[in-house]
């Protein structure tokens, strides 16, 4: 019996080394909503959402960087759009620590969010921040 739960134990194992545990590293969406009254002084979401200090950030993981219109981006972050920089999650993430490090030359003012967990929080919440683009280029006044 004991060598039994121990193959038992071992296949388990196999599995999930195999097949990977589910992972933190995708972050909780939860508390991402929560994390996002961060970002909402300067950004705004949804589908009546207007570009104000920050940009609209609906649709933004996979978007190309400064092609938000009615936004007026900073030439750093016009140049590394036009460069083909996308908001990959691992971009966002690099950006979200630290942006001015992480880009020269953006304006953003946030100093950025060192918790690594946080931050994949927040970007599980902005993943899930799909909305029709189209109303959406109206700029703040």
């Amino acid at each position: 019996m004991k060598i039994l739960c121990v193959m038992l134990f071992a296949g388990l194992f196999a599995v999930f080394a195999i097949w990977g545990l589910p992972s933190r590293a995708a972050g909780d969406a939860g508390n991402g909503q929560d994390l996002f009254r961060l970002c909402n002084a300067c950004h705004e979401i949804g589908p009546d959402a207007r570009n104000r200090v920050g940009p609209i950030l609906n649709n933004i993981v996979g978007r190309r960087a400064a092609t938000r219109s009615g936004y007026s981006y900073s030439a750093g972050m016009r140049e590394a759009g036009s460069e083909g920089f996308v908001w990959t999650v691992e971009n966002l993430d690099g950006y979200i620590e630290n942006p001015r490090a992480f880009l020269r030359g953006t304006k953003m003012a946030f100093s950025g969010m060192a918790d690594a967990e946080q931050r994949q929080d927040l970007i599980a919440y902005l993943k899930t921040l799909k909305f029709d683009d189209a109303p959406n280029s109206r700029t703040f006044r």
